[in-house]
């Protein structure tokens, strides 16, 4: 067995265990209301909803780590896939097509055939937490999934964090003390060989109002690029 089918397979049992956690009892009560009928928007009406942990995804040979906050409510949640179905989906997407990284300039499902080269997208959280704001217990419990995750992925040179929460989730994994977030901040580890990139997670709150610009977005995934 060489070290992709290796880092393969560990990710899949990884991804198993995910999908069946049920450590945090308010998410998991949480996805479930959501996907019920009466609480979908009606553009998701009569759609079935994951409602489960989403496991993380992408290329098992990965240079670039994604670490997001959170499956959205009706995003990753509806979908099954992180970063799927939702406008910061399609900014990703975008920006990772633009730099190599995916098949596809968007992000809408499952099965739509979207490929990652290089990459693998995981999140601090596993489940959509109410107003996208999971407790620290609940970061937490999602703490050794991460972990696991590094262990596993042994090519990634760059991580890149998107907001705060993802961060420090980051920093929390590997034991990292005193860095401070910041939109293009950017952290060397001379040790494990990876550096760390902070960027604006690419949420509607941010995209909207301008606190992130396409312009600022693109930039960091040509940083990203480059680096790896």
């Amino acid at each position: 067995m060489n070290e992709d089918d290796d880092a393969a397979g560990k990710l899949e049992l990884l991804n198993s265990r995910v999908v069946a956690c049920k450590k945090c009892p308010r998410l998991a009560k949480y996805i479930r209301d959501v996907g019920r009928e009466k609480n979908k928007p009606r553009r998701h009406s009569g759609e079935n909803y994951w409602s489960r942990p989403l496991p993380s995804w992408g290329d098992p040979d990965a240079r670039l780590l994604i670490v997001g906050l959170a499956p959205a409510a009706h995003g990753g949640n509806r979908t099954g896939r992180m970063f799927t179905g939702d406008s910061s989906g399609d900014w990703l997407a975008r920006a990772m097509h633009g730099t190599g990284f995916a098949s596809k300039p968007a992000s809408r499902a499952r099965d739509d055939g979207l490929v990652l080269t290089g990459a693998y997208i995981t999140a601090a959280a596993r489940c959509a937490p109410p107003d996208n704001k999971p407790t620290p217990q609940e970061l937490a419990n999602c703490l050794p999934y991460l972990q696991a995750e590094l262990a596993a992925l042994k090519s990634v040179r760059v991580v890149l964090a998107l907001g705060k929460i993802a961060f420090d989730a980051y920093c929390r994994a590997v034991g990292a003390r005193g860095l401070a977030f910041a939109h293009g901040a950017r952290y060397d580890d001379n040790v494990s060989g990876r550096t760390l990139l902070a960027s604006y997670h690419p949420s509607r709150q941010n995209t909207n109002t301008g606190r992130l610009t396409w312009e600022m977005w693109a930039e960091i995934f040509a940083t990203a690029r480059a680096l790896v």
